[in-house]
């Protein structure tokens, strides 16, 4: 089992402050599993603008956090390393409550379905041990390469 920190995420994931919803990563399994973790506080920059009367993690945030976290399993595993992986889908989303500041999130990602440049993952996340939302994603894999070559296009 692998444990990541926030800059060897950084380092596979091309998110960065102020839109990185990963703390740390407490186990990985390449090709099979992860599990990542989300410290929230009243600091987090959608919580000044986001129910300002009520803080709360946005439901989409959640969803953000959950394919940053799937990104990790995937380009972890050993075919897809060095690559991108890009959300194509989300099916079968539930959301169980509000995630407020002081709650500590944990996400579980498992890879159900790998193929060429695709996977399919079951994911969940927790607040001590309760089922906060759940969702299976899809994701499409490319070179980095190609995402620079977009990138320098536009």
């Amino acid at each position: 089992m692998t444990r990541l920190n926030t800059t060897e995420i950084m380092a596979l994931i091309p998110n960065r402050y102020p839109v990185i919803y990963i703390d740390t990563v407490e186990s990985l399994v390449p090709g099979q599993e992860v599990v990542a973790v989300k410290n929230v506080t009243i600091n987090e920059q959608f919580m000044r603008r986001y129910r300002p009367d009520a803080p709360q993690m946005p439901n989409t945030l959640m969803i953000e956090a959950l394919a940053q976290t799937a990104s990790i399993l995937i380009l972890k595993s050993p075919e897809f390393f060095g690559k991108t992986a890009y959300l194509g889908a989300a099916k079968n989303v539930v959301f169980n409550r509000v995630i407020l500041p002081g709650d500590q999130i944990k996400f579980t990602v498992t890879l159900t379905k790998k193929k060429e440049n695709m996977g399919v993952v079951q994911t969940h996340a927790t607040v001590n041990d309760q089922v906060v939302c759940e969702a299976e994603l899809t994701f499409v894999v490319a070179p980095r390469d190609d995402l620079l070559k977009s990138q320098q296009a536009t």
